[in-house]
């Protein structure tokens, strides 16, 4: 029964994945998303209607332009497809964790995390064109979900994690200016909001756990010669991955953190 709607959702993530690709090229460049259609950016020759298809398309002109036969970056089949594929896996565990009410706030928040994920990567800038619109949005189908399940402590506890993860970034600016930016900052209050709607459990995880991937990556580029202790490193993509493990699996690693704790 569920298989179906499942794989329309991973067909909307590959869609979504798509437009993903236009909000990254074009935001930090400050052009609009709706016009000129999607087109080479070295000919300038637009995308026919065949050719737009997500990650098809692609594979059809065998990365490159149809017209000058400019090379396609494969990064954007690799954004739909991992779109699509985070789709599809918001969607199971909804289902299995009886959240599905809050399914279109989770869909939304990994949308914005992938583009703005790649947007620090390529200009280590978060647009407040994305990330302050989201306040409402996620407010929005936040209380819609607490609403659908009747769970208002939900709605309360993704307020203060909220408030909590933009205190504590902002404090951490404050302190040491260097280390981050603003647009983190403003960024944490979105990624305490979400976690904190799921559990206490859920919000310290993904909040950690940015950190975490951020000095593993971190240590891995120093050691490989890439970087050394002064290099800056963007640190909303670990945010964004931070929370992404916390929503599949905060209660598996706050129990192993229990666990440790009590044989230590």
């Amino acid at each position: 029964m569920i298989v179906f709607p499942l794989c329309v959702l991973t067909v909307l993530g590959l869609v979504v994945g798509s437009f993903l690709n236009v909000v990254v090229y074009r935001v930090p460049r400050g052009e609009p998303l709706a016009y000129p259609p999607s087109h080479c950016p070295l000919c300038l020759s637009p995308v026919r209607h065949r050719h737009n298809v997500p990650v098809l398309g692609w594979l059809i002109l065998r990365g490159r332009c149809a017209d000058c036969r400019a090379r396609i970056s494969i990064r954007y089949p690799l954004v739909e497809l991992v779109t699509g594929l985070l789709f599809l896996a918001i969607a199971a565990w909804a289902t299995g964790s009886h959240l599905i009410g809050a399914l279109l706030a989770f869909l939304y928040f990994a949308s914005i995390g992938i583009a703005l994920g790649l947007i620090d990567l390529d200009t280590h800038r978060l647009p407040n064109t994305i990330v302050l619109p989201s306040y409402p949005v996620l407010a929005i189908l936040l209380t819609l979900a607490a609403g659908w399940q009747q769970d208002w402590w939900a709605l309360a506890r993704a307020g203060i994690g909220a408030a909590a993860l933009l205190g504590f970034y902002c404090s951490l600016v404050v302190i040491y200016p260097a280390g981050m930016g603003w647009g983190d900052v403003k960024l944490a209050g979105l990624v305490g909001a979400m976690l904190g709607y799921l559990s206490w459990s859920a919000l310290l995880v993904g909040s950690f756990g940015g950190f975490f991937l951020g000095a593993l990556v971190g240590i891995t580029v120093i050691a490989a010669g890439r970087g050394n202790r002064g290099s800056a490193l963007p640190f909303g993509p670990f945010m964004m991955a931070g929370a992404l493990v916390a929503i599949f699996a905060a209660g598996p690693i706050a129990r192993a953190g229990l666990s440790l704790v009590a044989k230590a």
